[in-house]
Protein backbone atom coordinates (compact mmCIF):
# COMPACT_ATOMS: atom_id res chain seq x y z
CA UNK A 1 0.00 0.00 0.00
CA UNK A 2 1.54 3.52 -0.68
CA UNK A 3 1.58 5.96 1.92
CA UNK A 4 1.23 9.69 -0.26
CA UNK A 5 2.85 12.86 0.84
CA UNK A 6 -0.57 14.22 1.42
CA UNK A 7 -4.18 13.28 1.24
CA UNK A 8 -7.56 15.71 2.06
CA UNK A 9 -9.07 14.96 4.73
CA UNK A 10 -13.54 15.68 4.89
CA UNK A 11 -15.39 16.21 7.37
CA UNK A 12 -18.47 15.28 6.23
CA UNK A 13 -20.48 17.98 6.22
CA UNK A 14 -18.73 19.90 2.75
CA UNK A 15 -21.48 18.55 0.34
CA UNK A 16 -24.00 19.24 2.87
CA UNK A 17 -22.90 23.19 3.34
CA UNK A 18 -22.09 23.22 -0.26
CA UNK A 19 -25.74 22.23 -1.32
CA UNK A 20 -27.14 24.47 1.64
CA UNK A 21 -24.91 27.04 -0.44
CA UNK A 22 -26.17 26.41 -3.68
CA UNK A 23 -30.06 26.26 -2.54
CA UNK A 24 -29.36 29.58 -1.04
CA UNK A 25 -29.23 31.05 -4.42
CA UNK A 26 -26.23 32.83 -3.45
CA UNK A 27 -23.36 31.22 -4.79
CA UNK A 28 -20.55 34.20 -5.53
CA UNK A 29 -18.54 35.89 -3.45
CA UNK A 30 -19.36 37.01 0.03
CA UNK A 31 -22.69 34.52 0.80
CA UNK A 32 -23.87 33.11 4.08
CA UNK A 33 -20.89 31.15 4.58
CA UNK A 34 -17.99 33.67 3.49
CA UNK A 35 -19.98 35.60 6.64
CA UNK A 36 -19.58 32.91 8.61
CA UNK A 37 -15.97 31.86 8.18
CA UNK A 38 -14.85 35.85 8.30
CA UNK A 39 -16.98 36.10 11.63
CA UNK A 40 -15.00 32.41 12.74
CA UNK A 41 -11.61 33.74 12.03
CA UNK A 42 -11.91 37.13 13.50
CA UNK A 43 -13.63 35.72 17.02
CA UNK A 44 -11.34 32.68 17.51
CA UNK A 45 -7.81 34.66 16.40
CA UNK A 46 -8.61 38.58 17.20
CA UNK A 47 -7.97 39.20 13.93
CA UNK A 48 -8.96 42.96 13.03
CA UNK A 49 -10.68 41.94 9.46
CA UNK A 50 -10.38 38.93 7.71
CA UNK A 51 -11.01 39.02 3.59
CA UNK A 52 -11.25 35.35 2.00
CA UNK A 53 -9.55 35.35 -1.09
CA UNK A 54 -9.51 32.53 -3.52
CA UNK A 55 -5.59 31.78 -2.96
CA UNK A 56 -3.04 32.68 -0.39
CA UNK A 57 -1.06 34.31 -3.33
CA UNK A 58 -4.40 36.63 -4.12
CA UNK A 59 -3.98 37.84 -0.57
CA UNK A 60 -0.02 38.47 -1.07
CA UNK A 61 -1.03 40.63 -4.35
CA UNK A 62 -3.56 42.30 -2.63
CA UNK A 63 -1.16 43.21 0.44
CA UNK A 64 1.19 45.14 -2.02
CA UNK A 65 -0.77 46.89 -4.07
CA UNK A 66 -2.38 47.77 -0.32
CA UNK A 67 1.20 48.98 0.48
CA UNK A 68 1.58 50.68 -3.09
CA UNK A 69 4.26 48.72 -3.69
CA UNK A 70 5.86 50.33 -6.84
CA UNK A 71 8.82 50.05 -8.95
CA UNK A 72 12.00 50.78 -7.23
CA UNK A 73 10.57 49.84 -4.27
CA UNK A 74 12.42 47.21 -2.47
CA UNK A 75 11.42 44.52 -0.37
CA UNK A 76 12.99 41.87 2.15
CA UNK A 77 11.69 38.22 2.07
CA UNK A 78 13.34 34.78 2.97
CA UNK A 79 14.88 33.02 -0.07
CA UNK A 80 13.49 29.71 1.39
CA UNK A 81 10.18 29.81 0.34
CA UNK A 82 7.79 29.84 -2.47
CA UNK A 83 7.58 31.51 -5.16
CA UNK A 84 4.27 33.78 -4.49
CA UNK A 85 5.55 35.49 -1.18
CA UNK A 86 7.84 37.53 -3.53
CA UNK A 87 5.99 37.23 -7.02
CA UNK A 88 3.23 39.46 -5.51
CA UNK A 89 5.68 42.33 -4.78
CA UNK A 90 7.42 41.69 -8.18
CA UNK A 91 4.33 42.70 -10.00
CA UNK A 92 3.98 45.27 -8.53
CA UNK A 93 7.76 46.44 -9.76
CA UNK A 94 9.66 45.58 -6.33
CA UNK A 95 12.94 44.58 -5.89
CA UNK A 96 13.45 41.52 -4.02
CA UNK A 97 16.20 41.41 -1.22
CA UNK A 98 16.97 38.02 -0.40
CA UNK A 99 17.41 37.33 3.54
CA UNK A 100 19.06 33.93 4.47
CA UNK A 101 17.30 31.71 6.58
CA UNK A 102 18.29 30.65 10.37
CA UNK A 103 20.86 27.50 10.97
CA UNK A 104 18.23 26.03 13.55
CA UNK A 105 15.12 26.49 11.33
CA UNK A 106 14.45 27.93 8.05
CA UNK A 107 12.62 30.84 8.70
CA UNK A 108 14.43 34.43 8.07
CA UNK A 109 17.27 35.02 10.33
CA UNK A 110 16.10 38.23 12.35
CA UNK A 111 19.91 38.97 12.71
CA UNK A 112 20.71 39.65 9.15
CA UNK A 113 17.78 41.81 8.31
CA UNK A 114 18.95 45.15 9.29
CA UNK A 115 22.00 45.00 7.56
CA UNK A 116 19.45 44.99 4.06
CA UNK A 117 17.52 47.83 4.87
CA UNK A 118 17.97 50.85 2.60
CA UNK A 119 16.51 54.38 1.84
CA UNK A 120 14.18 51.82 -0.58
CA UNK A 121 12.86 49.47 1.53
CA UNK A 122 9.45 49.11 2.14
CA UNK A 123 8.56 46.03 3.52
CA UNK A 124 9.82 42.95 5.26
CA UNK A 125 7.83 39.42 4.30
CA UNK A 126 8.55 36.69 7.00
CA UNK A 127 7.28 33.09 6.27
CA UNK A 128 6.52 31.28 9.20
CA UNK A 129 7.56 28.35 7.37
CA UNK A 130 6.23 24.53 8.98
CA UNK A 131 3.74 27.09 11.05
CA UNK A 132 6.59 27.71 13.59
CA UNK A 133 7.05 31.19 14.25
CA UNK A 134 9.61 33.75 13.00
CA UNK A 135 10.83 35.86 15.82
CA UNK A 136 8.30 38.19 15.77
CA UNK A 137 9.34 40.87 18.24
CA UNK A 138 12.79 41.16 16.85
CA UNK A 139 11.10 41.53 13.37
CA UNK A 140 8.72 44.56 14.27
CA UNK A 141 11.39 46.28 16.93
CA UNK A 142 13.54 46.61 13.41
CA UNK A 143 10.40 47.66 11.07
CA UNK A 144 8.82 50.26 13.47
CA UNK A 145 12.25 51.64 13.41
CA UNK A 146 12.80 51.75 9.90
CA UNK A 147 9.07 52.50 9.37
CA UNK A 148 8.69 49.28 7.36
CA UNK A 149 5.29 46.95 6.69
CA UNK A 150 5.56 43.77 7.75
CA UNK A 151 3.41 41.25 5.63
CA UNK A 152 3.20 37.59 7.61
CA UNK A 153 3.20 35.04 5.15
CA UNK A 154 1.36 32.80 7.10
CA UNK A 155 -0.17 29.97 4.68
CA UNK A 156 1.27 27.17 6.55
CA UNK A 157 0.56 28.89 9.92
CA UNK A 158 -3.17 28.51 10.73
CA UNK A 159 -3.51 27.96 14.41
CA UNK A 160 0.08 28.40 15.41
CA UNK A 161 1.54 31.05 17.82
CA UNK A 162 4.04 33.10 19.26
CA UNK A 163 4.15 33.77 22.42
CA UNK A 164 0.92 33.22 22.76
CA UNK A 165 -0.43 35.38 19.91
CA UNK A 166 -1.74 34.02 16.88
CA UNK A 167 0.38 34.30 13.62
CA UNK A 168 -1.10 36.60 11.34
CA UNK A 169 -2.12 38.84 13.85
CA UNK A 170 1.25 40.71 14.58
CA UNK A 171 1.97 42.30 11.37
CA UNK A 172 0.70 44.98 9.86
CA UNK A 173 -0.79 42.21 7.03
CA UNK A 174 -1.11 38.87 7.22
CA UNK A 175 -1.92 36.22 4.18
CA UNK A 176 -3.24 32.22 4.72
CA UNK A 177 -3.45 29.55 2.70
CA UNK A 178 -6.33 26.66 2.44
CA UNK A 179 -4.86 24.60 -0.26
CA UNK A 180 -5.33 20.94 -0.12
CA UNK A 181 -2.03 20.06 1.39
CA UNK A 182 -2.73 22.98 4.07
CA UNK A 183 -3.91 21.80 7.68
CA UNK A 184 -7.71 23.40 7.29
CA UNK A 185 -8.51 23.71 3.07
CA UNK A 186 -10.82 24.47 0.68
CA UNK A 187 -8.78 22.86 -2.69
CA UNK A 188 -7.42 25.88 -3.47
CA UNK A 189 -8.40 28.92 -1.58
CA UNK A 190 -7.14 31.77 1.25
CA UNK A 191 -7.16 34.71 3.32
CA UNK A 192 -5.97 38.56 3.73
CA UNK A 193 -5.97 39.26 7.34
CA UNK A 194 -6.17 43.61 7.86
CA UNK A 195 -4.61 44.17 11.25
CA UNK A 196 -4.03 47.62 10.67
CA UNK A 197 -6.83 49.74 10.68
CA UNK A 198 -6.06 52.27 7.55
CA UNK A 199 -6.20 49.25 5.37
CA UNK A 200 -9.59 47.94 5.91
CA UNK A 201 -11.67 50.23 3.70
CA UNK A 202 -9.33 49.62 0.75
CA UNK A 203 -8.49 46.23 0.96
CA UNK A 204 -12.74 45.82 0.53
CA UNK A 205 -11.95 47.96 -2.40
CA UNK A 206 -9.19 45.77 -3.83
CA UNK A 207 -10.99 42.69 -3.43
CA UNK A 208 -14.18 43.89 -5.63
CA UNK A 209 -12.13 44.91 -8.80
CA UNK A 210 -11.88 48.49 -7.68
CA UNK A 211 -14.88 49.13 -6.81
CA UNK A 212 -16.99 50.20 -3.45
CA UNK A 213 -19.50 47.31 -4.29
CA UNK A 214 -19.17 45.97 -0.55
CA UNK A 215 -20.47 49.24 0.79
CA UNK A 216 -22.96 49.84 -1.38
CA UNK A 217 -24.37 46.35 -0.44
CA UNK A 218 -24.42 47.46 3.20
CA UNK A 219 -26.57 50.61 2.21
CA UNK A 220 -23.58 52.81 2.91
CA UNK A 221 -23.57 54.19 -0.58
CA UNK A 222 -26.37 54.61 -3.32
CA UNK A 223 -24.39 53.33 -6.33
CA UNK A 224 -21.30 51.77 -6.49
CA UNK A 225 -18.10 53.30 -8.68
CA UNK A 226 -14.58 52.32 -10.10
CA UNK A 227 -12.90 54.18 -7.41
CA UNK A 228 -9.57 52.60 -7.03
CA UNK A 229 -6.85 49.78 -8.67
CA UNK A 230 -8.29 46.25 -8.06
CA UNK A 231 -9.24 42.83 -9.54
CA UNK A 232 -11.50 39.86 -8.24
CA UNK A 233 -9.95 38.39 -5.23
CA UNK A 234 -13.27 36.93 -3.46
CA UNK A 235 -14.11 33.17 -3.73
CA UNK A 236 -18.04 31.39 -4.33
CA UNK A 237 -19.19 30.77 -1.63
CA UNK A 238 -19.40 26.94 -2.64
CA UNK A 239 -15.90 27.08 -1.66
CA UNK A 240 -16.30 29.30 1.44
CA UNK A 241 -18.92 26.49 2.77
CA UNK A 242 -16.16 23.81 2.04
CA UNK A 243 -13.99 25.90 4.46
CA UNK A 244 -16.56 26.17 6.92
CA UNK A 245 -17.14 22.63 7.21
CA UNK A 246 -13.34 22.03 7.91
CA UNK A 247 -12.65 25.30 10.45
CA UNK A 248 -16.00 23.79 12.40
CA UNK A 249 -13.96 20.78 13.01
CA UNK A 250 -10.16 22.91 13.15
CA UNK A 251 -9.60 21.41 17.03
CA UNK A 252 -9.87 17.57 16.07
CA UNK A 253 -7.93 18.05 12.65
CA UNK A 254 -4.95 19.72 15.04
CA UNK A 255 -5.15 17.07 18.09
CA UNK A 256 -5.13 14.30 15.25
CA UNK A 257 -2.31 16.13 12.99
CA UNK A 258 -0.40 16.86 16.66
CA UNK A 259 -0.26 13.15 17.50
CA UNK A 260 0.99 12.29 14.15
CA UNK A 261 3.84 15.23 14.67
CA UNK A 262 4.76 13.92 18.32
CA UNK A 263 5.16 10.43 17.14
CA UNK A 264 7.60 10.95 13.99
CA UNK A 265 9.24 12.87 16.50
CA UNK A 266 9.61 10.22 19.06
CA UNK A 267 10.33 7.81 16.87
CA UNK A 268 13.33 9.56 14.63
CA UNK A 269 14.91 10.99 18.16
CA UNK A 270 17.65 8.20 18.12
CA UNK A 271 18.85 9.13 14.55
CA UNK A 272 18.95 12.91 15.33
CA UNK A 273 21.06 11.56 18.28
CA UNK A 274 23.33 9.21 16.39
CA UNK A 275 23.81 12.74 13.63
CA UNK A 276 22.34 11.13 10.68
CA UNK A 277 19.34 13.80 10.50
CA UNK A 278 18.41 17.06 11.98
CA UNK A 279 14.69 17.53 13.07
CA UNK A 280 12.39 20.49 13.79
CA UNK A 281 13.41 22.59 16.41
CA UNK A 282 10.35 24.49 18.09
CA UNK A 283 11.53 27.76 19.45
CA UNK A 284 10.51 28.52 22.88
CA UNK A 285 8.57 31.58 21.76
CA UNK A 286 6.45 29.24 18.95
CA UNK A 287 3.97 27.00 19.43
CA UNK A 288 3.98 23.75 16.64
CA UNK A 289 0.77 23.59 14.48
CA UNK A 290 2.16 20.18 12.95
CA UNK A 291 1.50 21.53 9.24
CA UNK A 292 5.05 19.64 8.32
CA UNK A 293 7.27 17.22 9.91
CA UNK A 294 10.62 17.61 8.29
CA UNK A 295 14.13 16.05 8.72
CA UNK A 296 17.12 17.67 7.54
CA UNK A 297 20.25 15.10 5.71
CA UNK A 298 23.45 15.96 6.19
CA UNK A 299 24.25 16.25 2.49
CA UNK A 300 22.17 16.51 -0.94
CA UNK A 301 23.69 12.33 -1.46
CA UNK A 302 21.89 11.36 1.65
CA UNK A 303 18.83 13.84 1.05
CA UNK A 304 18.25 11.97 -2.66
CA UNK A 305 19.58 8.43 -1.63
CA UNK A 306 16.79 8.89 1.13
CA UNK A 307 13.98 10.00 -0.84
CA UNK A 308 14.74 7.17 -3.47
CA UNK A 309 15.27 4.78 -0.78
CA UNK A 310 11.49 5.21 0.66
CA UNK A 311 9.77 5.45 -2.84
CA UNK A 312 10.68 1.93 -3.05
CA UNK A 313 9.08 0.62 -0.40
CA UNK A 314 6.00 2.55 -1.39
CA UNK A 315 6.40 5.89 0.58
CA UNK A 316 6.01 9.49 -0.83
CA UNK A 317 8.47 12.00 1.00
CA UNK A 318 9.28 14.90 -0.77
CA UNK A 319 11.78 17.88 -0.74
CA UNK A 320 10.53 21.44 -0.63
CA UNK A 321 11.38 24.68 -1.74
CA UNK A 322 14.17 25.92 -4.39
CA UNK A 323 16.33 28.83 -3.20
CA UNK A 324 14.85 31.31 -4.97
CA UNK A 325 17.74 33.34 -4.97
CA UNK A 326 18.99 30.39 -7.73
CA UNK A 327 15.88 30.51 -9.78
CA UNK A 328 16.40 30.81 -13.71
CA UNK A 329 14.30 34.32 -13.14
CA UNK A 330 15.92 36.19 -10.18
CA UNK A 331 19.36 35.02 -10.30
CA UNK A 332 20.82 37.70 -12.75
CA UNK A 333 18.60 39.96 -10.46
CA UNK A 334 20.21 38.66 -7.03
CA UNK A 335 22.71 41.02 -5.24
CA UNK A 336 25.06 38.03 -5.17
CA UNK A 337 25.28 37.45 -1.99
CA UNK A 338 25.60 33.82 -0.57
CA UNK A 339 22.95 32.39 1.14
CA UNK A 340 24.12 28.83 3.00
CA UNK A 341 21.28 28.34 5.13
CA UNK A 342 18.80 28.45 2.23
CA UNK A 343 21.15 26.58 0.15
CA UNK A 344 21.29 23.47 2.49
CA UNK A 345 17.55 23.41 3.03
CA UNK A 346 16.91 23.08 -0.26
CA UNK A 347 19.44 20.55 -0.70
CA UNK A 348 18.82 18.13 2.53
CA UNK A 349 15.79 19.14 3.78
CA UNK A 350 12.54 16.54 3.61
CA UNK A 351 8.70 16.52 4.38
CA UNK A 352 7.31 12.98 5.78
CA UNK A 353 3.74 12.51 4.41
CA UNK A 354 1.52 14.34 6.98
CA UNK A 355 -2.03 14.14 6.67
CA UNK A 356 -5.55 13.83 9.23
CA UNK A 357 -5.66 10.28 8.54
CA UNK A 358 -2.13 9.05 8.91
CA UNK A 359 -2.39 5.92 10.95
CA UNK A 360 0.45 5.06 13.33
CA UNK A 361 1.10 1.81 11.66
CA UNK A 362 2.03 4.18 8.62
CA UNK A 363 3.78 6.26 10.95
CA UNK A 364 6.11 3.33 12.18
CA UNK A 365 6.65 2.50 8.35
CA UNK A 366 8.12 5.44 7.05
CA UNK A 367 10.18 5.58 10.33
CA UNK A 368 11.37 2.08 9.85
CA UNK A 369 11.91 3.24 6.19
CA UNK A 370 14.34 5.69 7.28
CA UNK A 371 16.12 3.60 10.28
CA UNK A 372 16.82 1.01 7.66
CA UNK A 373 18.31 3.81 5.42
CA UNK A 374 20.66 4.86 7.75
CA UNK A 375 21.61 1.22 9.04
CA UNK A 376 22.28 0.16 5.12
Amino acid sequence: MIIPFNQPFLTGKETQYIEQAVKSNKISGDGLFTKKCHQFFEQKYGFRKVLLTTSCTDALEMAAILLNIKEGDEVIAPSYSFVSTVNAFVLRGAKIVFADSETSTPNIDVTKLEALITPKTKAIVPIHYAGIACDMDAIMDIANRHSLFVVEDAAQAIDSYYKGKPLGSIGHLAAFSFHETKNIISGEGGMLVINDEQFVKRAEIIREKGTNRSAFFRGEVDKYNWVDIGSSFLPSDIIAAFLFAQIENIETIQDRRKQSWNAYLKGLLPLQDAGNIRLPFIPDYATNNAHIFYIVCNDVKNRIGLIDHLKKQDINAVFHYLSLHNSPFYKDKHDGRKLPNSDHYTDCLIRLPMYFELTTEEINTVINGINSFFQS
